[in-house]
């Protein structure tokens, strides 16, 4: 999925999270425009109109505008009578009946790169609770973009082929790496999808594996320890990649070598290799 699209998914999914902890019967929000100092709203969760819809909003101006410029959230308790504020965008506010109006700004690694907003249809503050929980919600989608980020430098570092040496070491560093970022996705679906990722990194099972054979198979975590191995960790560093004790490493590499049929490390990583569980 490309950054873009990723990072709509996010937002798009963060509007219901927003008026469910805030109890705002409004949300909206929308990316920065990449290289630009402007976002545009895109996404829509408890709107009447389309008054809103595709709106680019420039750094500084109105309510979100003064977010992105201030990487900080900012909030309104009568939105169109508000002096904290410019009014580029009153009329299309006006038109969608919002008053008071909350805007969080989505931080990744000091860039800003989306804004969530949520609205009540009276005048009145919002209060330190509604605020906190927006942010709550903001910083959700930052660590989700964070793990997007990481993912997509990671696939970049694994397209050498194989056959080019010490390049193709860092597609298997990219391929553990990979694997012990897994375990902290807490959304299934984006989990599975990265899973399925580092199986692509995985070459497949070889040709010369003879036919009929049964198809060694190891667990999750196995399969995690011996991707760190092959990367050249050590158990300790294993441990402390994948959040894991040393003796745990220790247990999950035993019962790999054994289901490998092998009696080292470096055996356990050969026949993993051999199989198409590694790169």
């Amino acid at each position: 999925m490309a950054a873009d699209a990723a990072g709509t998914a996010e937002m798009r999914g963060a509007l219901a999270r927003l008026r469910r902890t805030t109890g705002l019967p409004v949300a909206f929000g929308g990316l920065v425009e990449p290289g630009r100092r402007r976002m545009r709203i895109s996404e829509f969760s408890g709107a009447a109109t389309l008054a809103l819809s595709g709106l680019a909003v420039t750094s500084g101006n109105g309510l979100g505008g003064k977010a992105v410029a201030l990487a900080r959230p900012c909030a309104v308790s009568d939105y169109s009578l508000s002096r904290r504020i410019s009014h580029e965008y009153d009329a299309a506010v006006a038109e969608e009946g919002l008053r008071s109006v909350l805007a969080v700004p989505v931080v990744v690694r000091r860039r800003v790169r989306g804004v969530l907003y949520g609205a009540l249809r009276t005048a009145r503050p919002l209060g330190d609770r509604t605020l906190d929980a927006a942010v709550d919600v903001a910083r959700e989608v930052e660590q989700a973009l964070v793990v997007g980020d990481e993912v997509r430098e990671l696939l970049t570092a694994a397209r050498p082929q194989p056959d080019r040496g010490a390049e193709w070491e860092q597609v298997r560093e990219a391929h553990a790496a990979l694997r012990a970022l897994a375990p902290r996705i807490t959304d299934p679906v984006l989990r599975a999808d990265l899973l399925d990722v580092c199986g692509l990194l995985a070459p497949g099972r070889e040709e010369g594996a003879a036919a009929g054979e049964r198809p060694v198979v190891l667990a999750p975590r196995e399969l995690d320890v011996l991707a760190c191995v092959a990367a050249g960790a050590t158990n300790a560093a294993a441990a402390e990649r994948l959040g894991l004790r040393p003796e745990t490493v220790k247990g999950y590499l035993r019962s790999a070598m054994r289901r490998l049929g092998a009696h080292t490390r470096g055996e356990a990583v050969v026949a993993a290799r051999r199989a198409g569980l590694l790169p």
